[in-house]
């Protein structure tokens, strides 16, 4: 998939089967191009798209590395399948001025993330409170929207069951900046752009 290492993470490509056209779901017409798609709408496209059986029995997954395909999202936004072997995850990320949301469609995973705003730059460690941690389990027919430099990881902790998801982002992610963390102390190790992961 030309997906973003955000979404994907530490894994490299395994399979990009088709183009985005391709593998473009059925959906509702698209916002207005003068409208930019919400948090909300973002929402209801994964969910329906989750919801595509066919679309999702079609992805190509891998016993050890995550597979991808790009997907036409909504008012121009940036979408992607992403299938899950068992164990695998995204390591600590955002999405910067983006917005997003994402559903789980077969198997299931957890999401860890901070419930605080990270400053936008000029830091490379940060020393995070205490209460600052949430997760939560994303069983098929799950998921979540989420706001703009959403800190996260996203984690397939099955030990045998493949997970696959759908996500959409808003704009198009303009970067990522991906984190290392131990325990409190969370650091900036590096700041990818599109050309880095499509």
């Amino acid at each position: 998939m030309s997906v973003s290492p955000a979404v994907v993470g530490a894994s490299e490509p395994v399979a990009t089967p088709n183009s985005a056209s391709d593998r473009a779901p059925h959906s509702t017409p698209n916002p207005a191009p003068h409208s930019s798609p919400t948090q909300a709408e973002l929402l209801d496209f994964v969910r329906r798209t989750a919801a595509d059986a066919e679309l999702i029995a079609s992805l190509p997954l891998d016993p050890e590395g995550r597979t991808w395909v790009r997907l036409e999202g909504p008012g121009g936004s940036e979408a992607w399948l992403i299938g899950w072997p068992p164990g695998t995850g995204t390591g600590w990320h955002d999405h910067a001025d983006s917005v997003g949301a994402f559903v789980t469609a077969a198997g299931e995973l957890r999401e860890h993330s901070l419930a605080v705003r990270l400053p936008a730059d000029g830091w490379k460690t940060l020393e995070l409170a205490d209460d600052v941690d949430r997760s939560r389990r994303l069983p098929a027919g799950k998921g979540r929207s989420f706001g703009r430099h959403h800190v996260h990881e996203v984690l397939n902790e099955s030990t045998d069951l493949h997970a696959i998801s759908v996500h959409a982002y808003y704009p198009p992610l303009p970067q990522m900046r991906r984190f290392s963390r131990s325990g409190p102390i969370l650091r900036l190790e590096q700041v990818e752009r599109p050309e880095d992961w499509q």
